[in-house]
């Protein structure tokens, strides 16, 4: 019988865990708190380490920050609920949390894409067209580019809960993953669900998708422009400052296309492939991102280890 569509009866659903003994979703819980714990500690260090050098108030690394601020809210919103879910076996989450926590996922997603992009712009144009840098990236274009991020995630994605808002849910409530994501939740549905199939589809291609496209567009012009240097060890050098922001780029889509991947045509695969993919999606950018940066650039991890090294003395 399907659910009234009352707010107070409302459907709550299940989140999913990874199967096993009681022992072996233990040392997952104990993973997955680790993985947060360095989430959070790498990406507010990136966030102070930034914030106190003033060689680093640069559009690159006001990119850097932002992604930072969105892998730690991206993470926040959903880790604490999975471990809540594992240490006191809370598997229970209301429509109304599902809806926020599902939002948030997807607006988040897409913010980081499009600051990845405007990372990608910020090398294409220090390096095609590096007199004109300082002046077309400017501190206060970079918060503008930050803003417009916000403002495209919001608008793109906050249909997709009000889509889902009047359907009627019956039957199973068990997702499967250890959060909400849209196509997950809307599978519950017990009525046409078109029309969010054909807006999440767009609203996917038309932010994720186009980014993607765009970076690598902006890389071939990049590639284009490096193979036109004579040397090769000065092509190496240009090159190489765009090496840290491929391997975010990756760690972000990868994970992205992989989860996209197992909701079309994995329907049929064990629950471990998907609430292994959910956690990888969410966790793996805000885990290396710091990581990646921090070994890149000099800069970094030297106020990164005299904030330590402060922190030593004053614990003495």
């Amino acid at each position: 019988m399907p659910f009234p569509n009352g707010s107070e009866l409302r459907p709550s659903f299940m989140l999913a865990a990874l199967p096993g003994p009681e022992g072996a979703q233990a040392w997952v819980a104990a993973l997955l708190c680790g993985a947060y714990a360095v989430a959070v500690a790498g990406n507010g260090a990136v966030l102070l380490a930034v914030r106190l050098e003033p060689g680093l108030h640069v559009p690159m690394y006001l990119f850097l920050c932002m992604l930072a601020a969105i892998d730690l809210a991206l993470a926040s919103s959903t880790v604490p609920r999975v471990l809540a879910f594992y240490w006191f076996g809370t598997r229970e989450i209301g429509f109304g949390a599902c809806l926020l926590q599902m939002f948030l996922i997807h607006a988040l997603s897409a913010v980081e894409s499009t600051v990845l992009l405007a990372m990608a712009v910020d090398r294409y144009v220090a390096i095609c067209h590096p007199l004109r840098h300082a002046a077309v990236l400017t501190n206060a274009a970079t918060a503008r580019v930050g803003l417009a991020a916000v403002a495209r995630g919001v608008l793109f994605f906050l249909p997709l809960p009000l889509l889902l808002l009047p359907l009627p849910f019956c039957g199973s409530r068990a997702l499967s993953h250890s959060f909400c994501l849209h196509q997950d939740v809307m599978n519950l549905a017990c009525a046409n669900t078109t029309p969010s199939v054909v807006y999440g589809l767009a609203a996917i291609l038309l932010v994720m998708g186009l980014d993607a496209v765009l970076i690598c567009l902006s890389y071939l012009l990049i590639l284009k422009a490096v193979l036109r240097l004579a040397a090769w060890r000065e092509r190496l050098k240009v090159f190489s400052t765009c090496i840290a922001h491929i391997c975010v780029v990756l760690a972000f889509y990868v994970p992205l296309i992989g989860l996209s991947v197992v909701h079309r045509f994995g329907r049929d695969l064990a629950p471990l492939v998907h609430v292994t993919m959910g956690n990888i999606y969410i966790l793996v950018p805000a885990v290396l991102n710091p990581i990646i940066y921090g070994v890149r650039t000099k800069q970094i991890q030297r106020r990164i280890l005299s904030l330590i090294r402060v922190g030593d003395r004053t614990s003495q």
